[in-house]
């Protein structure tokens, strides 16, 4: 879509609500097809369009949204039982049951003039952090902690969580029981569990204790509930589930819950391992 003026910088629109802080570039995507952004007060409802950075006007729910001039970087120690979102009542795609959801994922009525309870998100712990335009970099099901970057860095966002760029992330597994080498060999190799395909990874058992096997997994791509879906087609089930790196960013002694800024030296690291620098 393009303005009468003279033509400035062309851009695509998910880029651009990217970089204005708003989301990652998959999550416009969703917000155009859903008709929630406007161009010029016009609707746009494809993706891939293009705007004039210096003459359109970019609207998102009907608030006008501009490019940041200053990017956030947050590490945060996601505990068991939050859900990877910035709003839960938007947003249901974080790879885990409700709550409320009984095991065959029924979903519970509410008791007559009950309204259902809303479920802690992961902003709900980042204290003055909670009132900026931050967003996850990728996610952890509600089931799972670990390191979870927040920030409102859009180009970053998509080269750390696109399958493309093959950047590992590093997890501490515990498995009910034992595993053999064989098993071991076919999750290297990848699986295909319901048609969805997981690519390779690196295991390996780091101890047996109290009749459950420690591992180390490396995997490359990040796919939704990926770890716990490749240890059911070896029929192992997960108990815990810890992300503690990404790349060589490693999550350290921060407490569960706790959050912190990312130095100088760890931006200018993801930068580079993005190749964004």
């Amino acid at each position: 879509m393009r303005s009468q003026g003279c033509a400035g910088e062309i851009m695509r629109i998910n880029k651009y609500l990217a970089e204005c802080g708003l989301c990652s570039r998959r999550k416009a995507d969703e917000f155009v097809k859903a008709g929630r952004v406007s161009v010029n007060k016009r609707v746009v409802r494809e993706v891939g369009s293009e705007i004039d950075v210096d003459n359109d006007v970019v609207y998102v729910d009907g608030k006008k949204v501009v490019r940041a001039t200053h990017f956030d970087y947050i590490m945060f120690n996601k505990p068991k039982g939050c859900v990877t979102t910035v709003d839960d009542a938007r947003d249901n795609k974080s790879g885990r049951k409700s709550a409320e959801e009984p095991e065959d994922k029924k979903p519970v009525e509410a008791a007559e003039g009950e309204k259902k309870r809303p479920r802690k998100t992961v902003m709900d712990y980042l204290g003055d952090y909670k009132s900026k335009r931050l967003f996850p970099v990728g996610r952890l099901d509600y089931d799972s902690e670990g390191l979870l970057l927040l920030t409102n860095d859009g180009d970053m966002t998509y080269k750390l969580t696109h399958p493309s760029s093959e950047i590992s992330k590093t997890y501490i597994v515990r498995i009910e029981g034992g595993i053999e080498e064989s098993d071991l060999a076919i999750l290297r190799k990848g699986v295909t569990v319901d048609g969805v395909k997981y690519g390779r990874c690196k295991v390996k058992v780091t101890g047996v204790e109290d009749g459950e096997t420690r591992l180390e997994v490396v995997i490359f791509e990040g796919k939704n509930r990926e770890i716990r879906r490749m240890f059911e087609a070896v029929e192992k089930n997960v108990v815990f589930l810890k992300r503690v790196a990404i790349g060589e960013l490693r999550l350290g002694g921060l407490s569960r819950g706790g959050y912190r800024e990312l130095n100088e030296g760890e931006i200018a690291y993801l930068n580079k391992l993005c190749g964004l620098d």
